[in-house]
Formats: C-alpha cells, structure tokens, sequence
C-alpha cells in the first residue's frame, strides 16, 4: 500500500492565531450539534481551553441557540467562573463541570456536553458501550461511567466528582444524564462526541432487535488502536468543518 499523504492538524505562528482557530473549530462545533439536534433547550455546551491562558476556556453563551453561535458570540471565563470576554452569561452546570475536568486533564484541549437523544436514552441504562461496530471499537476501553446522578451539577465538588469518574479516558457516560467527551482539539473532542451519539444509537437499536454479536476483545484492541487515536478523532471531524464552512459561514463572524 502506497503511503497515504494524509492531513495534519495545524501549527500557529502566534498565540493569536492559534485563539482564533480554536474559536472558529468551537463555533463550528456547535452549528454541527444543532444539525444534529443535539440541543435540548439551554442545556449543553463545549469548551476550549484559551492557548496562552491555560486556566481560562472559551464556552457558549448561556441560553443561546448552537445553530446561531458564531465566533463573536463565544465567551472567555476564567478559573472562578467570573467572564473576562464577552458580555452574555455562562451556563453554571458548564462551569462546574468544565473546569474541574480541565483541571485534572492538561492534556485535554476541549470538552463536550450535550443532552443528546440517544446519549441520554443509553445513559439511562448505566452501562457502558459494547464494542459492536467497527465505529464503536473507538471507545473500547476508552470511557468510563459516572455510575451517581444526584441533579443538575451547579457545584464545582461535583464537577470534580466527574473529572475524576472521566479519569485518563476520551469519554463519560453520565448516568440519567447524557454522555461527555474530550480531546486534544476541539475538533476531537467534537467528533467522538458525534460518534458516541451514533455509537449509543446503534446499540440501542441493536438491542431492541435482537441479541448483537460483540466484536472479539482482541480485535476490538486492534481496532481501537486504527480508529480511537487522537489523530483519528481530529481526521474525522475535517470533512464535517468543511461541509458547516460552506453551508454556514456565517459562524466565522
């Protein structure tokens, strides 16, 4: 097989540029989450971590609609809630959860959270994913679950909690709740979370058919290891960028 001249993710310049571009990935993110209906009245959001300000993240505007964000419309919090860019409001359930897992995570660029149909219909199950496509193999061994719902998480103590139930992985499941993933981009964290969605979807349909045959764990490793890489889930999400690019600029605003 000849080598693949494959894509790769960017390297800025300046602190600036790389702002902007992760500004441009989270706008994008969340016109995507609207196509997909992912929204759920004002529930949900997706943060990323600010380039030089490692303790501030850029997340949606409180309240506002996923299909009409743009670039402008992002909001910068820092470590203690408090919005030092921007003049709209930030969900607190975003705060308490986001901050505490880009806390324990340095490596994670980007979180994402959502009150997805099929999410929060497996959430409900309080189990994990069985690796029973080739897409689902992505997570195999790669989340966990946060096995204690106890309401709406408005307080830091329990976003520690979920950081520390997400532990080393890309994904959540949050029982009762819905499901959360993480990357080193937002473009990652953005497609395991469609992908997880698709994923829970699957299983539930599967499920209520019939009995699914689970991929063997050995090939579920080698799987993992073909399409659960941090490369893979940044890969994954270009073509989607292009498509909300050319459908939708107007998010770059």
């Amino acid at each position: 097989m000849p080598e693949l001249n494959l894509p790769k993710p960017p390297k800025f310049e300046s602190v600036e540029d790389e702002r902007l571009h992760r500004k441009q990935r989270l706008a994008a993110a969340f016109r995507l989450f609207a196509r997909y209906r992912f929204d759920e009245g004002i529930a949900g959001h997706i943060t990323a971590r600010d380039p030089e300000l490692s303790d501030h993240f850029w997340v949606n505007p409180f309240g506002m609609y996923f299909g009409h964000i743009r670039v402008s419309d992002l909001v910068l919090v820092n470590d203690k809630g408090e919005v030092v860019e921007g003049n709209k409001q930030v969900n607190a359930a975003a705060f308490a959860i986001h901050s505490k897992i880009h806390t324990a995570r340095p490596d994670v660029v980007a979180a994402a959270h959502a009150h997805s149909l099929y999410g929060k219909s497996w959430s409900s199950l309080g189990r994990l994913l069985d690796p029973l496509t080739q897409d689902s193999c992505a997570f195999y061994q790669d989340h966990n679950l946060f096995n204690d719902y106890t309401g709406v998480v408005l307080e830091p103590e329990e976003g520690k909690r979920l950081a520390n139930a997400l532990g080393p992985k890309k994904a959540l499941i949050l029982r009762n709740h819905g499901i959360l993933t993480v990357g080193q981009s937002v473009d990652e964290a953005a497609w395991w979370f469609i992908t997880m969605e698709r994923s829970c979807q699957t299983q539930l349909m599967a499920e209520a058919v019939g009995k699914p045959v689970p991929i063997a764990r050995d090939t579920a490793r080698l799987t993992y290891t073909q399409v659960g890489s941090h490369y893979m889930g940044w890969f994954c999400f270009q073509p989607l960028y292009e498509m909300i690019a050319r459908q939708q600029p107007d998010f770059l605003n």
